[in-house]
């Protein structure tokens, strides 16, 4: 069998990563191979092909039969249509300057193309961005009122339970307090009466003393004359006694 230009599968699972081999068309996928003449991502957004043009075209032109993805590939890059040309220079189809000159303007439009596809792909995924965040957007706006619906809803909640808190503490220092309300009433009164009761009893005190001093005054009047009327028999005694001493 001829040799074949093929993929030989490298990467982790999921995240492939491919070489491009010239390998024997009777070894397995993954076995050995012959030249290594490139690699091909598919994964980046467009993807990346390294290859070796001038061996890539060396091994067509040998005979090596490329599989179809490497064909693909080999297309892309422009190897196929320049071993088109090479045929139709040795036929004596073309001049080597005309294959040369239409492989360069193939080349132009064919990199404009490429930068064409890759704007193209980086507008799309700036507007996949900006959908995705317009609607985690919305998604968290909704969130939020639904949060603060509830929100509203517990302290409404809350409020009601404080308000029949309140009435019944009401309910039950209403009793209280009435029942409080005479027991005040009546220690309000008490000390009015006594204070009322107070100076009445207090001023015929304060107006005691004055009635007493003249009292006083003649208390001490009576006993200093008892006391002249105790003195003047004395005196009298003394007298008499005095005149019978002259006497003798």
């Amino acid at each position: 069998m001829p040799t074949k230009i093929r993929l030989q599968r490298k990467g982790k699972k999921g995240q492939p990563f491919y070489h491009i081999v010239i390998a024997d068309g009777r070894a397995p996928r993954d076995g050995k191979y012959i030249e290594r003449i490139g690699s091909y991502n598919p994964i980046t957004k467009p993807a990346e092909i390294n290859i070796q043009f001038d061996r890539a075209l060396h091994w067509l032109q040998t005979g090596a039969q490329p599989t179809d993805t490497v064909r693909a590939i080999l297309s892309y890059k422009g190897i196929l249509y320049k071993n088109h040309l090479d045929k139709g220079v040795k036929k004596g189809a073309l001049t080597q300057e005309q294959a040369d000159a239409k492989f360069d303007s193939w080349l132009k439009d064919k990199e404009a193309k490429v930068e064409g596809e890759v704007k193209n792909i980086e507008i799309a995924i700036r507007e996949d961005k900006k959908k995705r965040l317009d609607a985690e957007k919305k998604i968290n706006e909704e969130r939020a009122k639904e949060l603060a619906a509830k929100k509203a809803s517990e302290l409404k909640l809350e409020a009601g339970d404080d308000e029949e808190n309140a009435e019944e503490v009401a309910e039950d220092t209403a009793p209280v307090a009435e029942e409080a309300a005479p027991v005040a009433e009546e220690a309000k009164e008490e000390p009015k009466a006594e204070v009322a009761e107070e100076p009445k009893a207090e001023e015929p005190k304060a107006e005691k003393p004055k009635e007493e001093e003249p009292k006083a005054e003649e208390k001490k009047e009576e006993a200093q004359k008892t006391e002249a009327k105790k003195e003047e028999p004395k005196k009298e005694e003394k007298k008499e006694e005095e005149k019978k001493l002259n006497s003798v």
